[in-house]
């Protein structure tokens, strides 16, 4: 609920502050002293329109900030969660709206600042502003069917409607996607076709392609290679004309070492290391003799390497990638084809799923349709009934229900209210009726009657008892401060019936100052009224002066509550 109101520099408002409590309270004073100020500031900290002739001329800008108890407000605190614009205490929410001389505004939510629209979202969550002249919530269908809905008790039912509808809309659009590109998605499906085919029938494993290449330099240059280790063993095991062959000279090397009794340290070393040189020599020698045992001519298997690279390489250019890279091109096209194949891509899946899909939004929809038909008679009933209170007898109000022509986010129909203001006139939409003083008293109405299931914790209304008076602002009174039972109700009034029904009463009184210039000005204030100042201004609402008469009779009605 609304707990604070701090008002600055607005209109003939130089500063004004306002605690506020839970219950009903009433604004009333004099005509003219600007009783709907209070409201019209507020209504620009909840995000309403505003342009810079609310700043007076001698000001720079007007502020105006309001101060909201959330601690029973769930859906306020996940909005808040949601855009990251909760307060560290989570029970309090601060909303401030700047209106310069130049007519630029600026708003903030928690002291993070925030466009017009976030304010405007959130405020229509806290407070609702019935008003005579301006546009107010329950004018739109989308109010009617929340209303109905928090009415009847079936959030889960909507829930369950939006999210099928959500589901079924999801494959309907990819359903209708895949038909429009049905043409080039089968292009491109019987390409990716073949060249999985063609890369399938390749078969290139990780790792072929360099064993290929060593294998095929290995095969072309086998003669080379079978004279370059033949070569090779008759340097280092078999002599070759008058030369003697490297072990040969090895050994030779280690008798003549061998056969000295004395050996310095030196030549011991020479040795050693003469013998361990015959031993790579000699390990050398088997290397080269199984390369030439392995080694063989292979003029057909040439051709086979030759043609398998060949092949390779011919694919390689037509996908213009490395060779190499072929497996991972050829795992990619696969996972595309796949794709286009199969499930989400399949129009016959797609079909079926789609059918499944409405077929359980039909059902969660047609049960809420059976809901809210036995919601909407109830309403109906019900506010017809205060109507009749409010000395609007002549008057009926029907909750409307009319069939759409498909599946919507909302459900099978679309919710209205229609009001006959007097006998024998039509049904028309709530949004049409004339009258501002009848459109507050249907919304008086329809409050008082979903004021139980109504999400929206404070409920505002200017001026709702105008054109009326006697027994029916006696009835609004009370229905009123009903309301006021089940939430926080903030009401302007020029009905002493009204304001003696309040649980807080705020006068507001117009006075004429002069400034340092000496020149006269006149400015709103607004002051809480204590037990005897309530009845002093309950009686001037009477009969217009302070009487014995009339204060007694203020007692009276104060007593009654």
């Amino acid at each position: 609920m609304l707990t604070h109101l701090s008002i600055q520099n607005f209109a003939i408002v130089d500063q004004l502050e306002v605690e506020l409590q839970s219950g009903m309270t009433v604004i009333t004073g004099e005509t003219g002293a600007g009783k709907s100020i209070m409201l019209d500031a507020l209504t620009l900290a909840l995000g309403g329109r505003a342009d810079s002739g609310v700043v007076p001329a001698d000001k720079p800008r007007t502020e105006i900030a309001a101060t909201i108890d959330i601690r029973r407000h769930k859906a306020a605190q996940s909005w808040l969660e949601e855009n990251q614009l909760e307060a560290a205490e989570i029970t309090e929410c601060l909303l401030r709206r700047v209106i310069t001389a130049d007519g630029r505004s600026r708003a903030w939510i928690n002291g993070q600042p925030v466009t017009l629209q976030q304010l405007k979202t959130l405020g229509s969550q806290l407070v609702d502003i019935h008003s005579q002249h301006e546009h107010q919530s329950l004018l739109q269908r989308d109010t009617h069917r929340q209303l109905l809905d928090a009415y009847a008790g079936c959030a889960g039912q909507v829930q369950s409607v939006r999210e099928t509808f959500q589901e079924w809309k999801r494959i309907n659009d990819r359903l209708q996607q895949l038909r429009e590109q049905s043409d080039e998605n089968n292009a491109r499906r019987q390409l990716l076709r073949y060249q999985v085919e063609e890369l399938d029938h390749l078969d290139l494993q990780a790792g072929e392609l360099l064993s290929l290449e060593q294998e095929q330099k290995q095969l072309a240059n086998v003669e080379s290679l079978l004279a370059t280790g033949q070569e090779l063993l008759e340097l280092c095991k078999h002599p070759a004309g008058d030369e003697p062959a490297t072990l040969d000279m090895l050994d030779r090397a280690l008798q003549i070492l061998g056969s000295q009794k004395i050996k310095s340290p030196a030549l011991m070393e020479a040795e050693k290391l003469l013998e361990s040189a015959r031993i790579q020599v000699e390990e050398a020698c088997f290397e080269v003799e199984h390369h030439q045992s392995s080694i063989e001519i292979n003029p057909e298997r040439l051709r086979e390497v030759e043609d398998r690279l060949t092949a390779i390489y011919q694919i390689a250019r037509k996908h213009r990638v490395p060779a190499e890279e072929l497996p991972v091109l050829h795992e990619k096209i696969r996972n595309e084809f796949s794709l286009l194949c199969g499930g989400e891509n399949n129009l016959e899946v797609l079909e079926a799923q789609l059918h499944t899909a409405f077929t359980s939004y039909q059902s969660a929809a047609n049960y809420l349709s059976e809901l809210r038909q036995q919601g909407a008679e109830t309403l109906t009933k019900s506010v017809n009934r205060e109507l009749k209170r409010l000395n609007m007898s002549g008057s009926r109000f029907v909750t409307e229900l009319t069939a759409r022509a498909g599946p919507s986010l909302n459900g099978n129909e679309q919710i209205e209210f229609m009001v006959s203001t007097n006998l024998g006139q039509p049904l028309m939409p709530l949004k049409k009726v004339a009258s501002g003083g009848e459109l507050s008293r249907l919304s008086l109405a329809i409050q008082v009657v979903t004021a139980q299931t109504s999400a929206i914790p404070t409920i505002v209304f200017d001026e709702v008892d105008v054109g009326i008076g006697g027994e029916t602002a006696a009835v609004v009174g009370q229905l009123l401060r009903k309301l006021g039972e089940n939430g926080q109700v903030i009401c302007v009034t020029h009905q002493a019936s009204v304001a003696a029904k309040a649980h807080q009463h705020l006068f507001v009184a117009k006075a004429i100052h002069k400034d340092v210039a000496s020149k006269r000005c006149v400015k709103t204030t607004l002051m809480t009224l204590g037990e005897q100042d309530r009845i002093d201004e309950v009686a001037r609402m009477i009969s217009g002066q302070q009487s014995v008469e009339s204060r007694a009779h203020a007692q009276v009605m104060l007593k009654a509550g």
